[in-house]
Formats: C-alpha cells, structure tokens, sequence
C-alpha cells in the first residue's frame, strides 16, 4: 500500500499524542545559592529539593554554598549570564541588591527566601510558614509539662522565628491556659555549644519541655531527662532526638520549588508570594510521627491534633500568622 502523506501525518500525530505527558518536558538548569554549607537544614531544605527534581530529569542543577552576603550579588549574576532559568536562594539582608540583579535579568526567574514581597515580573518569594505544625506541637507540648513551664531557643528573633514560636505558644494555651514560656534567642544561626547553655538556664528556671529551634538544644534536653519539639527537619531520626524529641515541625520546599520549575517551562513564570506552598495544605509543612512517645500520648491529645491538623488542611482552622518577637511570662 503506498503511504501518502496525510497517512504518514496521522501515524506520527497518533504517536505523539500517545506518548505520556511530559515526554518531550525541557530540563532546565537551576542554580542554588546558599549563605551556609548545605548541611544546615534551612539550606538543606532546598538543597534536597532540587537533588530530587534533578535526580527525576525534570532539572540541571548545580549550586554554590557558604556564600557571604558581601559575595552574593557578584555569584548572583555569574548564575544569571550563564544561561540558567531558574535561581533559588535567599535575599535575607540583601533584598536592595538582589531586586537589582533581578531587574536586569528578565529572562531569568528568581526564586528567593525573602521577608518582603515579590518584586517585578520575575522575582518570587518565599519563606519557612511552618507555623501549623508548630500550633500542633504546642497543643501535644502543653499536655506534657508538669510544671507548666515550656522553653524555648532560636537563632534570632526575625520574622520566620517569630512566628513559630507565636504559633507553638497558641497551641499550647489552647489546651492548657496556664502554661507560661520561658524564650531566648542565641544569635547565630549555628551554635550548639551556646543553644545547649541557653537550655540548660532554661531547665534551672522550671523548663521540663522543650522546644528546640536550634541544633543543640536536644542534647541539653537528653542530659536534663526532659523532652523536646524539633524544628525544620526531623530532630528525632536526624539529631540524635530517640527517646527525647517528641514531634519535630517538618519543612518541605518540594511543593514549592516543583510550581516554579513547572511554571518556568511553560512559560509562565511571574513574581509571587509562594507563602502557601510551604504551608500545611499544599504539602510544604507536616508534623513527623510521635516515634517512641506514641504509646505513651494521650489516645485524647493525638485525637485533637489529628482533627486539628484536618481542619487546617481543610481550611477551615487558621494557625495566624504572628511576627512579633515572642516574650518569655516569667
């Protein structure tokens, strides 16, 4: 039979049509830039992120670490003449300057942890809104003292700490209106020498929990036979937390990163705020499981969190959303 060219048209139409979606998907490059090694779990965070769409072929990757902020704008623009389609990276203390870079480089999207809004047509933001599971493990928190004294250390008083502490004090006064708060912050962002002094004050002062912010505060709580709450990533399996951490507040950039990748394909990359892609809803905060501690939680408590956790997925419970610097109550 002679094969005219509509035939030959249609076969080919056919066949491309039946092939799964995503078959002929661009890889495009992303550039990761981080302020600290990788290994510190806000960096890492994204990191793990962007291995897995690497490891999935949906993206190029390559990355620099301990990038200082005076080095940051030159790094920046190396990325943007390079030919990548997509930056991930913070603009913390140097939101002026990386608005700038952005500006002059439409063609490329940005994707930066900011506390300001989205900037242009190509500059998006995000941050760690893992403040829900936070308001869940203040709840699971407030059952567990018998002092009715909770601790708390962080890094620095900013925003993104702010607001999960706020929320974990909610929590906790949702179930038990008399629990009081001993906070402190250590200035840096890493140093588990200091964050385990701070928690041993804390336990000297009444604390029999504990909510970890920062790496060293479990290890004080192990030594102190208190418990703790974990923060970003999993601090039971991760930071020798068996037996002492409780619950840790999970944060997931997958969600995140995976909408700008896709939109950037498609041509369709524009400045947002990615708040509610690192929220509870859209996958980018959970809570772990309680480990070691299930059998011994209140079948009550774990039942109102699990109707908690559905009702802020569902929407139909708010967590809200408090940036100011946190108090201690006595």
């Amino acid at each position: 039979m002679k094969k005219t060219p509509f035939f030959l048209c249609s076969v080919l139409f056919v066949a491309l049509f039946c092939l799964p979606i995503g078959s002929f998907a661009e890889k495009i490059k992303v550039a990761g830039i981080y302020t600290q090694p990788i290994q510190q779990k806000w960096d890492a965070t994204l990191h793990r992120a962007l291995v897995a769409l690497a490891d999935e072929g949906e993206v190029e990757y390559v990355f620099s670490e301990k990038v200082s902020n005076t080095d940051y704008i030159r790094v920046l623009r190396e990325y943007a003449e390079s030919g990548v389609a997509l930056i991930v990276g913070e603009a913390f203390g140097i939101s002026r300057d990386v608005r700038k870079v952005a500006a002059d480089y439409p063609e490329v999207a940005f994707l930066m942890g900011d506390t300001f809004g989205p900037s242009g047509n190509n500059l998006s933001v995000f941050d760690n809104y893992i403040h829900e599971p936070c308001y869940l493990m203040g709840m699971i928190a407030a059952t567990m003292t018998k002092s009715n004294k909770i601790g708390m250390v962080g890094g620095y008083p900013i925003g993104e700490v702010n607001r999960l502490f706020n929320a974990f004090m909610a929590g906790a006064r949702s179930v038990n209106p008399d629990v009081e708060f001993k906070v402190s912050f250590i200035g840096s962002w890493y140093d588990p020498p200091k964050a385990k002094e701070f928690a041993y004050a804390q336990v000297e002062a009444g604390v029999d929990v504990m909510y970890a912010e920062r790496a060293g505060v479990v290890d004080a709580a192990r030594e102190k036979g208190i418990v703790a709450f974990g923060n970003v990533n999993d601090m039971n399996k991760e930071e020798n937390g068996e037996n002492v951490v409780v619950a840790s507040a999970l944060w997931h950039m997958e969600p995140a990163i995976g909408h700008a990748v896709k939109l950037v394909k498609a041509g369709e990359f524009k400045a947002e705020d990615y708040r509610e892609w690192t929220m509870m809803a859209k996958g980018g905060a959970s809570l772990t499981p309680y480990y070691e501690f299930e059998d011994k939680l209140p079948a009550e408590i774990k039942e109102k969190v699990a109707e908690t956790a559905a009702a802020i997925k569902a929407g139909s419970f708010v967590v809200e959303i408090d940036d100011d610097e946190p108090k201690s109550t006595f």
